[in-house]
């Protein structure tokens, strides 16, 4: 009887304890990981895409700073760095630094340079070390259908999901979007001094370039980059700018023209106000020239060394935006041709920083 009696416990127990196995909260680890980073697998990542050569690793850093601090809307940031072998590990040092702050938001990749084999270092030394590996993202990045690319001089000063926005906007056969390179014919380079053919009016500038690589690779881009070099090659001045030019000479069906917020430069500001922006200022700012480095242009430096003091992850209100405010008031601001546009350059992030405490 006893015997029986302790079978019987024996059964409730095993019963009590496959309840509570298949009743139980589910406590998925892999879910619990996603909800702390909220990077969900399945979420498609902006990639955004530069070259890095030279002396160029700490502008480079800054650039990726500024997309991550002005990555408002949280998108999965991919940073995809084609750069030198010796440039490597302190990229990689500092990104990683960054990843355990803000994890969540961004990845990246360290790449090593491409180029043809036929006229390898022709192509590597065309204008700036480097500066033509974009011609070849296409037949590099088979995986990846469309990305920002952008120089290493290039600071964010809005969400990169308005730019990205662009894309949208393409109609079926638009497979780039870049901004004019100028906008007045009274200062134009292309239209004044250029030997070639180039788009439109006053040309494009390609500092700042969304490129759809699907279609790029449906319209065969590099076999007509290589053409367009080997005819022009004597004849350019700007290097893959000049060659991005031509091309849209011939195929203006193909690109989607920015406004010039989306890759404000010196140029526009310098001897007159040119850029005739939309109510919510500077989009991207592009330090050609070295402007991010001297004085003939403060405002461009100002905003420059605010981003590179600024510490991730810190308050971006105290540590950035007020540290910014009082750079642009200085005197030697204000009294350039650029200071003029100070309240451009601050308005998203017043708008996105302004109350973060």
């Amino acid at each position: 009887m006893l015997h029986l009696h302790m079978c019987f416990l024996c059964l409730i127990g095993i019963g009590i304890l496959i309840y509570f196995v298949h009743q139980r909260p589910s406590f998925d680890y892999t879910g619990m990981l996603l909800s702390r980073n909220k990077v969900q697998p399945s979420r498609t990542p902006l990639y955004i895409v530069v070259v890095c050569c030279g002396q160029r690793v700490q502008e480079t850093l800054v650039m990726i700073k500024s997309a991550i601090v002005f990555n408002y809307e949280k998108e999965y940031l991919k940073f995809l760095i084609f750069t030198e072998k010796e440039k490597d590990d302190e990229l990689r040092e500092k990104l990683t630094d960054w990843k355990n702050i803000v994890a969540s938001f961004f990845d990246f990749e360290i790449l090593p340079l491409n180029f043809p084999s036929q006229n390898k270092i022709e192509w590597m030394n065309l204008f700036k070390p480097c500066a033509a590996q974009r011609l070849f993202l296409p037949s590099l990045l088979t995986n990846v259908d469309s990305l920002l690319y952008v120089d290493t001089d290039t600071l964010f000063l809005s969400p990169i999901s308005e730019i990205w926005a662009f894309f949208k906007k393409f109609n079926d056969s638009q497979m780039a979007a870049l901004t004019p390179e100028h906008e007045n014919e009274n200062i134009g380079w292309y239209n004044r001094f250029a030997r070639h053919p180039f788009y439109g009016r006053l040309g494009v500038n390609s500092g700042v370039m969304l490129m759809n690589l699907t279609r790029m690779r449906e319209f065969h881009w590099e076999k007509h980059i290589l053409s367009i070099h080997e005819e022009y090659k004597l004849r350019i001045i700007w290097g893959d700018q000049d060659i991005i030019n031509i091309f849209f000479y011939y195929y203006p069906d193909k690109l989607f023209v920015m406004p010039c917020e989306y890759n404000y430069r010196p140029d526009h500001c310098m001897y007159m106000s040119t850029c005739n922006m939309t109510h919510s200022g500077v989009k991207l700012m592009h330090g050609i020239r070295g402007y991010f480095h001297t004085d003939k242009q403060p405002l461009f430096k100002i905003i420059y060394e605010s981003m590179e003091r600024y510490q991730l992850g810190s308050n971006t209100n105290t540590n950035f935006l007020m540290p910014l405010r009082t750079g642009l008031n200085q005197k030697s601001v204000n009294e350039s041709s650029c200071g003029k546009i100070s309240t451009e350059v601050l308005k998203m992030a017043t708008k996105l920083f302004g109350n973060s405490f």
